[in-house]
């Protein structure tokens, strides 16, 4: 059953809740909703199973979290410590692609966080790069233009992936999903700043960097480069490919890193 909790900056966050114990958060990368990601769902359910309390919330601007104007970082960070809040405090967070750096911003602003489980986090570019791809995206998004907002998102993406949205008769609503991926942007910006700088190895938390047994070339560089930086960091292979995660596999996973590893 859907809950809400306000956060701070006053957005209403939905979630769903699962088991009793520690608390697990898993944030979502730049399109899911829950009613789209049954992967996630699964995932939460069975590591609930295990004597966990796990959150799963919708981004600000989907789902059961509806919200209107610039759905930037702060607002995005402060929807996440609400669904902390929620799991009970402090809490880990698993961060799906560019969810990985929300999280990774939400540590890095001090939200309770016991540990950080990274899956596939996009972050094998430069800050030059990332700032540039990031401020194209917000001016096109700040004219209106999320058609075009959407396809520069999307740049750097498999072709494939973009070519099969604008097959689908309903692409300019599905572009509009583009209005919640402000902060995503914004995340990659300051999570690539953190390596660049080493800022990174002021996070006291362990910090678990994963990516797919089939996957993309740079995902695998990203966990390295996170980990090195990190200075509780480690890597690991997880079974999964097409930047999904196996439920089982990563459930399994989740409980031993809670269990084990704080």
């Amino acid at each position: 059953m859907t809950q809400h909790v306000t956060s701070v900056a006053g957005d209403q966050v939905g979630f769903d809740r699962y088991g009793d114990g520690p608390g697990v958060v898993f944030v979502a990368g730049a399109g899911p909703t829950r009613a789209t990601d049954p992967v996630t769902t699964r995932t939460a359910e069975l590591v609930a199973a295990h004597g966990l309390t796990t959150v799963v919330y919708d981004r600000l601007g989907r789902g059961d979290s509806p919200a209107d104007g610039v759905l930037d970082l702060d607002r995005e960070v402060s929807a996440l410590g609400a669904a902390i809040d929620a799991a009970g405090v402090p809490a880990v967070l698993v961060g799906h692609s560019s969810g990985a750096a929300i999280a990774l911003a939400a540590a890095d602003r001090e939200q309770p966080v016991a540990g950080l489980l990274l899956w596939e986090a996009p972050l094998a570019g430069t800050l030059e790069e990332v700032t540039a791809w990031i401020a194209e995206f917000e001016r096109r998004l700040d004219v209106g233009d999320l058609v075009g907002a959407t396809e520069q998102y999307m740049k750097d993406m498999p072709p494939e992936w973009l070519a099969g949205m604008k097959a689908s008769p309903d692409f300019e609503v599905l572009a509009r999903a583009a209005l919640s991926q402000r902060a995503d942007g914004q995340a990659l910006v300051r999570a690539t700043e953190l390596l660049e700088t080493g800022a990174l190895r002021e996070l006291a938390v362990p910090v678990l960097a994963t990516y797919g047994t089939t996957t993309f070339p740079e995902m695998p560089v990203a966990a390295e480069r996170v980990a090195d930086v990190a200075t509780r960091g480690t890597v690991e292979e997880v079974a999964g490919a097409d930047h999904s995660w196996d439920p089982e596999a990563m459930a399994a996973r989740i409980v031993q890193f809670v269990r084990h590893e704080l």
